[in-house]
C-alpha cells in the first residue's frame, strides 16, 4: 500500500485499506509505503492525521517503509540539479529508490535463483519485533543522467559511504557526518546512558543491495560490526545482502540499504510535538 500521512484521502483510506486486507489476510505480509508530510504545511491538520495514521497503521501493517518529502526534495534540488522541482521529480527519484530495492535479486544463500517473494524477503530479514517496524530506504550513488558518463565507482568507496550515511543518519550522500564513530566494542551502553557517542543512530537489521560489476567479490565486513545493532540480536541474524550482477538503472554499480533503525526519531517527535501544541492551543 502506497499512501501519504499528510492527510486527505491518503492517510485515512489508507489506513482503512490496509485494515480491511489486514481482516482478510490475517496470516499475509503487509508492508505500508508511507510518504512522510513537509515539515512545513501542506494540510493544516497534517500532524494530527500524521499521529492517528500511524497508530493505526502500527496495529495492521507489517513495516512501514518511510519516505520523507523534505529529504526527496533535497535530493532533487542538491544531488539530481533540478531548479524547479515538480511532484513528478520527487515521485521519480522515490521510485528509483523503490526500484533499487525491489527489482529482482538473488537472496544471500539463494544460489542462482531470484528470489521468489521479495515483500517476504524483506520483513523477514528486517523485522525481527513486531514494535520496531519502520525502515528508511537510502541509495548511492544518485545523480543527474548526464552525470553518469563522466563517473566510476569502486564497491569500497561506495561502502564507506553507505555505512558512514548509516551511521551518521544522513539520507544523502552530499553533507555526511565523518565524525560519528560507533560505541567502541564490548562497552555494553544502555541506550539511555550520556556516554552514547553523539547522534550515533544504532539499528537493529539492514539489509544490504548491491546491483552491478564485480559483486560477487565485495567485502561486506563493515556492515556485519555488532557495534552498529543493538544487543539482543547477533549480526548475523541483523545483516543480510542481496546481490545480482545486473547493473540498475544505467548505473554501472549501485547499492541500496534498507535500515530498521533510530532514523525516524527526530521527525516523529516533531509530528508529535506540533500535534500536542495544536491541541493545546485548541
Amino acid at each position: 500500500t502506497t499512501m501519504s500521512m499528510a492527510g486527505g484521502t491518503g492517510s485515512g483510506l489508507g489506513a482503512f485499506v490496509t485494515q480491511c486486507l489486514r481482516d482478510a489476510f490475517p496470516s499475509s505480509f503487509i508492508l505500508n509505503h508511507i510518504i512522510w508530510p513537509y515539515g512545513t504545511g501542506e494540510v493544516i491538520v497534517q500532524n494530527y492525521n500524521s499521529v492517528l495514521t500511524l497508530s493505526h497503521l502500527y496495529q495492521s501493517s507489517d513495516a512501514l517503509l518511510v519516505h520523507e518529502n523534505d529529504v526527496i526534495h533535497k535530493i532533487c534540488a542538491q544531488l539530481m540539479n533540478i531548479k524547479q522541482i515538480s511532484f513528478r521529480d520527487v515521485n521519480q527519484v522515490i521510485a528509483h529508490q523503490l526500484g533499487s530495492v525491489f527489482q529482482p535479486t538473488h537472496p544471500a544463500g539463494g544460489g542462482s535463483d531470484y528470489s521468489r517473494n521479495p515483500l517476504g524477503d524483506l520483513l523477514e530479514a528486517l523485522v525481527p519485533h513486531p514494535e520496531f517496524k519502520v525502515l528508511a530506504l537510502r541509495n548511492i550513488p544518485q545523480m543527474p543522467e548526464g552525470s553518469l558518463a563522466y563517473s566510476t565507482f569502486s564497491w569500497p568507496g561506495l561502502l564507506k559511504h553507505l555505512r558512514q550515511m548509516l551511521i551518521a543518519n544522513a539520507k544523502m550522500e552530499e553533507g555526511i557526518d565523518w565524525q560519528v564513530r560507533p560505541p567502541p566494542a564490548g562497552s555494553s551502553i544502555s541506550s539511555h546512558s550520556t556516554t552514547k557517542p553523539l547522534h550515533f543512530n544504532t539499528s537493529i537489521a539492514n539489509l544490504l543491495i548491491l546491483r552491478g560489476k564485480d559483486v560477487h567479490s565485495v567485502d561486506l565486513g563493515s556492515f556485519q560490526d555488532p557495534s552498529l545493532y543493538t544487543s539482543w540480536l547477533k549480526p548475523q541474524d541483523a545483516f543480510h545482502a542481496w546481490k545480482t550482477p545486473r547493473a540498475f538503472n544505467k548505473y554501472e554499480k549501485s547499492a541500496a540499504l534498507v535500515s530498521n533503525s533510530q532514523f525516524l526519531l527526530k521527525p516523529l517527535d516533531s509530528v508529535v510535538g506540533k500535534a500536542w501544541n495544536m491541541f493545546a492551543s485548541k
